[in-house]
Order: C-alpha cells, then structure tokens, then sequence
C-alpha cells in the first residue's frame, strides 16, 4: 500500500490533479495582465511547442490523413473555443467558481456519445446528467439572481465546448494515445487562434512580469506537463483510480484560489459543485460497470478514459 502510494504513476496522478487545479487561479492572473485573446493564444502556442519537443522522444506518430477533420473539430472545441471561453468567463467569474461549472463538462460529452455514437443513455447516465446540472444551476444561482451573470453561462459554455472535445477525442482514442491526441489537438488548436497573434504581440509589450509568467506557467505545466504526465499515469494505472482523482480537481482548486487569489467560495457553490461531482461519479460508475464484461472477454483498453472521464482545466 506505502509502496503504491509513493509509486511513480501515483506521482504524477496526483501532479495532474494539481496542476490542472492551479491552471484556474493562473487563468485570473493572466487575464488581468494580458487581455483575453493574448493568454488564450499564448498558453496555446506555449503547450503546442512544449509538445513538439516531447512527441520524438515520446514515440508520437503522423496521424492518418482521414482523421484530420475530427482532429481539427477537436482543437477548435476543445482547445481554441475552450481557452477563449474560459479565459472570458474567468474576468469575472472567480477562479473556484469556474472550477465548480466547468466539473459538469463529461455530462454534455456522455450527452453527445448518446446521440451521435448511439451509447445507451441508461438510467443511471440521464440521471447522474440530471443531477450533475441540478449542481451547476445550484453554484450559478448560490448568490441569488442578482449575482447571476453572463460571464457564468460563458464558462458554462466552456464546459460544452469541452464535452465536445471528449465526445469527438473517443474515436481517435481507439487508434492513438493520450498524448498523441492531446498534441494534435493542441497544434490544431494553435491554428485556429491564429487571427488572435496581432492582439496578443499589442499586449505582450505591455504585460506586466507576473502575467507573462502566468501565462508561461499555463502552457508549460498545466496544458503540456499536464497532458505528458496524465497519459503517463493513465496508461499504468487502474481506470477507476484515474477517474477518481480528476474528482479531486474543483476541491483542489477552491484550495489554491484560496492561498493565491484569497477568494472564499460561497457556502451554496460548495454545496453544488458536490452535487454536480456526485452526478459525474454516478455517470462514470455506469461506464465502469459496462467496461468489465468487455475486459473479461479480452475487449482492448483504451488508450487513456472514457470521454465522461477526463474534466480539465
């Protein structure tokens, strides 16, 4: 037990969790100093070199010329649209709070398998969605209507474009890892957010050490460290133990937001983000349950979770 726990793979789950839970309070910072666009493009143009510096020594491979089109509608959603999206919502939704929304992503992407890869929407799947988005409803209303706010269905639009991401990622995962995935992703991504460079050299002159750093930080650690070391522990360790840790991801969060930003969650945000988890979890023990026939009958394992599974900031 002591020797799985001080394990490698454990390691870098738990390093996952932790970064991709700091990249929410970074976001805060960041914006503040480089605008919307310019730490949008930035963290993009960041993670995609970090990641094409890794992919030769970390076996990635060409991929095959007809699965560009959904590797294009990967990074546009999850990536381009993603940061865009985020990074919009998070000028003024505190960083904990947009943590708490953007936890009910897997909800639209199991949404989207149901319709269009014809996964049973079971029991179980409508009503973890159901009670997930309760959740949701639960953290943008907890200061009352008045609190309620544009920027608050921004990030909850975030959350969408990143259950696409999760929905149209499934079938490349059948084919290539993780990482592969991630990195042709975030090229593609880095593409699509070309139009933003003019706006985003304007703002770098400008940008203060702390937001330039911040935006480092968002590239380097939680999009390609982030993605590197995921893959590493996803592929060497139970399914159920990597789910389970991306759960630790909003609590995580509030944490940090916390200690950097000072911010303190409202009592009914907590309360949701919990519910919207709790959904989530009821979702994610479904697929759990529907995988081990297919493991017993020597199904092949994924290269990295499900599309319900993978929330990130």
């Amino acid at each position: 037990m002591n020797r799985h726990l001080v394990s490698p793979h454990f390691v870098a789950l738990a390093g996952t969790v932790v970064l991709w839970a700091s990249a929410f309070p970074a976001i805060r910072v960041g914006v503040d100093g480089l605008g919307l666009a310019a730490l949008s493009f930035l963290r993009l143009v960041i993670a995609a070199v970090a990641l094409l510096v890794v992919a030769p020594l970390a076996g990635v491979r060409l991929p095959r010329g007809r699965d560009i089109p959904l590797i294009c509608l990967c990074g546009l959603s999850g990536m381009t649209a993603y940061q865009i999206l985020l990074n919009w919502g998070e000028i003024h939704v505190e960083a904990g709070t947009a943590s708490l929304l953007i936890a009910v992503a897997p909800v639209f992407s199991v949404l989207l398998a149901g319709v269009f890869l014809s996964e049973p929407l079971t029991r179980n799947v409508v009503a973890g969605s159901v009670i997930a988005l309760a959740g949701t409803a639960v953290v943008t209303l907890a200061e009352g209507f008045a609190g309620f706010s544009l920027a608050s269905l921004v990030v909850l639009a975030a959350a969408v474009v990143q259950g696409v991401y999760h929905f149209a990622s499934k079938p490349l995962l059948r084919h290539y890892s993780g990482l592969e995935v991630a990195t042709y992703a975030m090229l593609a991504g880095t593409v699509f957010a070309l139009p933003l460079l003019p706006t985003t050299v304007g703002a770098v002159t400008d940008a203060s050490a702390g937001a330039l750093r911040a935006a480092v930080f968002l590239g380097l650690l939680p999009s390609a460290l982030g993605f590197v070391i995921w893959g590493y522990a996803v592929a060497r360790l139970p399914m159920a133990a990597s789910t389970a840790a991306l759960y630790l991801v909003p609590p995580v969060a509030l944490l940090v937001s916390f200690v950097w930003l000072g911010e303190t969650p409202h009592p009914l945000e907590l309360l949701g983000g919990a519910v919207s988890v709790a959904g989530v979890v009821l979702i994610n023990r479904h697929k759990a349950t529907a995988a081990a026939p297919e493991a017993e009958h020597g199904a092949p394992e994924p290269a990295a979770p499900s599309a319900a599974a993978r929330p990130s900031p």
